[in-house]
């Protein structure tokens, strides 16, 4: 049962990728997994129930990067590329699930929004730790404002990429090692 449960949340996941939580459907999930909507629904009621399982999943995941960045003897710079390595698997050659999320927002159920939003600022807050260390002579709100831009300009870029075929997050991310040697 425990198995049918993953695929579910990983089938989701896929598809919030591919065209955001709101368009998908217990309908999509049980024609693609060729079972029926019931035998979803037994593993997640509503569909808000499988979108906090996916949202509580990506959370997860990233408070164990959190971990191990923190605890790692890695550089800034591979910390970062870490990081957005990171980005290119979560994303899978689509969306990235976080920015799908977050672009559906206003029309998600609170307890998913809740998540979406401890997801977000985890990510912020990953990134400004990562700053910090090379960045020691700045203030937090310096700090902060970089970190902000800086995963937009991943995120963005990995939505150019997609769009234009581009390979724009590698030129992006040369982009922002050569501004953080400065």
């Amino acid at each position: 049962m425990e198995n049918r449960k993953t695929q579910i949340i990983d089938l989701a996941l896929k598809l919030i990728r591919e065209k955001g939580y709101v368009a998908i459907s217990y309908d999509d999930l049980s024609k693609i997994l060729g079972v029926t909507k019931a035998s979803i629904h037994y593993h997640f009621e509503k569909k808000e129930d499988l979108g906090v399982a996916v949202t509580e999943r990506v959370l997860q995941n990233l408070q164990d990067f959190s971990s191990f960045i923190t605890n790692s003897n890695l550089t800034v710079e591979e910390k970062i590329k870490n990081f957005y390595e990171r980005q290119i698997v979560l994303c899978d050659g689509g969306i990235c699930p976080v920015s799908s999320l977050q672009s559906d927002y206003e029309s998600l159920p609170e307890k998913i929004r809740q998540n979406v939003e401890e997801i977000s600022q985890l990510e912020i807050t990953i990134f400004k730790n990562i700053l910090k260390v090379t960045l020691e002579n700045r203030g937090a709100k310096e700090i902060e404002s970089l970190a902000f831009a800086i995963v937009s300009c991943i995120k963005g870029a990995i939505q150019y990429e997609r769009v234009l075929g581009k390979q724009i997050l590698t030129q992006a991310m040369n982009e922002i090692y050569r501004l953080l040697k400065g």
